[in-house]
């Protein structure tokens, strides 16, 4: 079988495409797709609690929500800011649940393309849908499921772009987080600020705009991205290859590392939760005499992942000019290291601080700045990973399954910080630093038993420059 057989979603993208930062130009309309469609995730996100919070489930207004009270039985009839969270969590959870939806009917109904596109119009009819009060719920609904049907097939195809031993793909996903995180900075600053000072329906609105820019991206840029997303075979065309061993072992590998890596994110993804709580309570966040707000300890971390991103992948394009680019999965063990070097940071922060002063920004800004290089090694990389080790006949649905790591990991920081004010800081974050210790030892012993075997269709580097 030819490379082209193997790869027939390549058939209409250029090999030798390399406009848009050295890579397909497709990648380009990928990228700015995504961080328009993360602009208005984001930017809703962040209004949500304080919405419902300030507004939406006061008296006056809440009774207008349909199906509110029915929801309020579910969870044992809780009302005020615990209702909100509730609320909150349910949603955030459910957007990583739904990809495995939306890969199944990429895969087996619409295809990729079609998948995305319905995907994105749901998304912005669920923003412009949180501009009433009644619909809110079903807002909700459309979000989630737009997301699901959005979020891996839009990755898959990122994968898709390139050959199996092109280590281009590793470079091309930390393009594709530098674009997320870009939406992402960018979104509190536009839409929360709508929201907070003209009205919240300003924001919900900004952000539905946001979401409608990323759909005519997308359709601009439809004739570079591979045509099997988009042309799905009739029923009587040639049925699908089977898969081999080889292909379900992949398959039940990449499933077996899925609360791997979610142990792994946890470090990182504890900075929206305890590491706040901590950061308000003693950190000395003042610039001039005036204290900051403690909220821009993320916009910090924001902008200092943005630059790793872009920092990390012009270090191996540098790097691969005089020596071989390791792999996806030496890369991922290079950033649990530095997970565990930024989770050492705070404990050393905590420990060196004496007791009744206040920390000062040395360790949290290091903690940032290593951090964000091990975020760089592994969150974009272990999404090429699995674009790259996933079977081609369920290659969406696998990568729908990847965000079972995020369900996971939000689920445990969640978890792990009500441990905060039970035990002392220093045990927290050493706790911390073990959780990126042992997700570095998996990926090490996966690397070293079943590696070689699975990865044995990628070239090494110096054939694939050849």
């Amino acid at each position: 079988m030819t490379l082209a057989e193997a790869t027939p979603e390549l058939e209409n993208v250029s090999q030798t495409d390399r406009a848009f930062l050295g890579h397909p130009k497709g990648l380009g309309y990928l990228a700015f797709t995504e961080a328009w469609e993360r602009f208005s995730f984001y930017g809703m996100q962040a209004l949500l609690v304080l919405y419902m919070t300030k507004s939406l489930l006061l008296p006056g207004n809440v009774e207008q929500v349909a199906g509110i009270e029915q929801l309020r039985s579910i969870f044992g009839g809780i009302d005020g800011q615990p209702f909100a969270s509730a609320i909150f969590g349910t949603y955030a959870a459910s957007v990583y649940l739904t990809p495995i939806l939306g890969g199944w009917l990429a895969d087996r109904v619409l295809g990729k393309r079609r998948t995305v596109l319905i995907g994105a119009v749901t998304m912005a009819i669920g923003h412009f849908l949180m501009a009433f009060n009644v619909t809110f719920l079903l807002a909700l609904l459309c979000l989630i499921l737009g997301s699901g049907m959005f979020k891996g097939n839009i990755a898959s195809q990122v994968g898709s772009l390139y050959k199996p031993e092109d280590l281009r793909r590793a470079d091309a996903f930390q393009i594709f987080y530098l674009a997320i995180n870009a939406g992402v900075i960018a979104s509190p600053l536009i839409v929360g600020r709508l929201g907070e000072t003209l009205g919240w329906h300003y924001g919900f609105g900004a952000a539905g705009v946001g979401m409608l820019v990323g759909l005519g991206i997308y359709l601009a840029g439809q004739k570079y991205l591979p045509a099997e997303h988009f042309d799905v075979p009739a029923r009587t065309a040639k049925p699908s290859e089977p898969m081999s061993r080889n292909d379900w072992l992949a398959t039940i590998a990449l499933i077996l590392l899925i609360p791997v890596l979610a142990v792994g994110i946890v470090p990182n993804n504890q900075i929206f939760n305890a590491y706040l709580v901590w950061g308000d309570r003693d950190f000395a966040l003042y610039w001039g005499g005036e204290k900051l707000p403690t909220t821009w300890l993320i916009t910090l971390d924001a902008v200092v992942s943005v630059s790793f991103l872009a920092i990390v992948a012009a270090f191996y394009r540098w790097w691969k000019t005089k020596w071989p680019e390791p792999d996806e999965l030496t890369k991922i063990i290079i950033g649990s290291l530095f997970s565990i070097g930024g989770m050492a940071c705070l404990y050393l922060a905590a420990s060196t601080t004496p007791v009744g002063e206040k920390i000062g920004l040395f360790w949290p800004v290091m903690f940032h700045v290593v951090n964000s290089i091990g975020f760089a090694h592994m969150l974009p990389v272990s999404l090429a990973l699995f674009a790259r080790l996933a079977p081609k006949q369920i290659n969406a649905t696998v990568i729908g399954l990847y965000y079972l790591s995020l369900f996971g990991a939000n689920s445990m920081v969640g978890w792990v910080g009500g441990w905060f004010e039970t035990m002392p800081v220093t045990r927290f974050w050493l706790i911390h630093m073990g959780f990126a210790a042992a997700s570095g030892f998996v990926f090490a012993l996966f690397k070293l038993l079943l590696a070689p075997r699975l990865m044995h269709d990628a070239a090494p580097e110096d054939a694939a420059l050849a």
